[in-house]
């Protein structure tokens, strides 16, 4: 009898019969946890979807843009009976061919009008940091487009910004 061990005495767990989890094998566990949670999250974020393969990758071949550059424009910004302050906008239009290009030259008028109405009402406010420009640059877009429907550019250009 001497020679027969309990449980306890042979290191099989405690009396309850449930087994002890090491230190080691819960950093194991975190670590994993960790990892597991930050793959899903880029996952959803949408960082690997340039890796993954397309369907239809051959159309993403993109074609040479066509660029056109509108006049400079001086506008007053909004200052609510303060010292006048002036923005200086230099833009260029990227489309896809040179048709849509073609459909915005007859409508420059009306473009440069429309922007120099939404360019007045701006304060300086509004365009500070990145997210003002971005809003802006945003904003001068969709009224272009607007403006010479069915066709459409690309993206809005700035080429130059001062604000005085």
């Amino acid at each position: 009898m001497a020679e027969e061990k309990t449980d306890l005495e042979a290191g099989g767990g405690d009396a309850g019969g449930e087994k002890k989890k090491s230190p080691m094998m819960l950093i194991i566990i975190a670590v994993l946890v960790l990892v597991g949670g930050g793959a899903g999250g880029a996952y959803f974020m949408g960082m690997f979807d340039s890796a993954a393969p397309q369907e239809g990758a051959a159309e993403l071949v993109e074609t040479p843009s066509v660029y056109f550059d509108i006049p400079e424009m001086v506008v007053n910004l909004a200052s609510g009976g303060g010292r006048a302050q002036f923005l200086k906008l230099k833009i260029a239009i990227e489309a896809a061919s040179q048709d849509q290009i073609d459909a915005l030259q007859p409508k420059m008028p009306r473009i440069q009008d429309m922007f120099q109405i939404y360019l007045r009402e701006m304060r300086r406010s509004d365009l500070e940091g990145s997210a003002g420009v971005y809003r802006l640059k945003q904003e001068l877009m969709r009224r272009i487009n607007i403006t010479i429907h069915p066709a459409k550019i690309k993206r809005v250009l700035f080429k130059e910004i001062i604000i005085q």
